[in-house]
């Protein structure tokens, strides 16, 4: 008895020291600064005194108060939930379809799905604001060409184009997600319904579709998460007059240099993703459950 207590308690010790280094590491990169940038948040500012560490309240009633910042936060998770629906719609098909492939096909287009994450995403985005450019940009004539529209549309800094490329920008999140799920799908359980007279469209509505159900909701919420958080898109497609959380407390940071205003604002940022994505994934989990029930 003694010797197995002894044994447990070496292999305590073992694994704490072994996952000492990676919870220092954890603590000297997130938890210390994101410490640090919940207590500026409370510090005061002023044009000619700069920052004063004292404990007030002031940035946060500002927040609070002034409907601009509502503004930029509903807009900030507006965009963030219309980027997440488009990758959805186009990333569960485009992943099916590639599961669906055999040989070397297969490879190649999940090289052509997740080889975007290789280039940076500034350069991603810069290449959507060529193709958005101004009413003769590519984009506009390829839509009034096949007829789709009469008059340009605008692209450039507005919702509609930040939207289109931070949904190309996260959509091979939502593919490897979703593809992820579909190989622990086992496609005899398909032949099965198939044989016994099921139609294609049910088999993936009544089969397919609630087994990766799973895939497609953490794709959604990293989607989201990403979306919400992002920088470089709002700031190259929206520019400065469309922003975003993550735009205005960069704004703050670097232009006005008001650091505590910026910090409460990125806080705000984090506290409202974590809720939502806690409080989503809750949810989720409990209408999975009761589906499957």
């Amino acid at each position: 008895m003694s010797a197995t207590i002894a044994s447990n308690s070496s292999e305590t010790r073992a694994g704490l020291s072994l996952a000492l280094p990676a919870l220092m590491l954890f603590l000297g990169v997130v938890v210390i600064p994101l410490a640090m940038t919940v207590m500026l948040s409370f510090h005061d500012w002023g044009q000619y005194k700069g920052i004063e560490p004292v404990f007030i309240l002031k940035n946060w009633r500002e927040i609070v108060d002034d409907p601009y910042y509502a503004e930029m936060f509903w807009r900030t998770f507006r965009v963030a939930v219309l980027a997440t629906l488009i990758t959805a719609v186009f990333g569960v098909p485009e992943a099916y379809i590639l599961n669906r492939m055999q040989g070397p096909w297969k490879g190649l287009f999940l090289l052509v799905i997740i080889g975007p994450l290789l280039i940076s995403v500034v350069a991603r985005t810069l290449g959507w604001a060529l193709l958005f450019g101004g009413n003769n940009g590519l984009a506009n004539k390829l839509l009034m060409t096949s007829g789709l529209i009469e008059s340009p549309i605008r692209f450039m800094f507005t919702e509609t184009g930040m939207v289109i490329a931070l949904a190309h920008a996260m959509m091979p999140f939502m593919v490897l997600a979703v593809w992820t799920a579909l190989q622990r799908l086992d496609p005899q359980v398909e032949n099965a319904a198939l044989s016994l007279g099921a139609s294609s469209l049910t088999v993936v509505r009544r089969i397919v579709l609630p087994q990766i159900m799973p895939g497609v909701l953490s794709g959604a919420i990293i989607v989201f998460s990403l979306s919400a958080s992002a920088f470089a898109t709002p700031a190259i497609i929206g520019g400065r007059r469309l922003k975003v959380a993550a735009t205005l407390a960069y704004d703050e940071f670097l232009n006005t240099l008001n650091w505590p205003l910026g910090a409460a604002v990125a806080v705000l940022l984090l506290i409202a993703l974590v809720l939502i994505v806690v409080g989503s994934n809750a949810l989720i989990e409990r209408r999975y459950q009761e589906v499957f029930r």
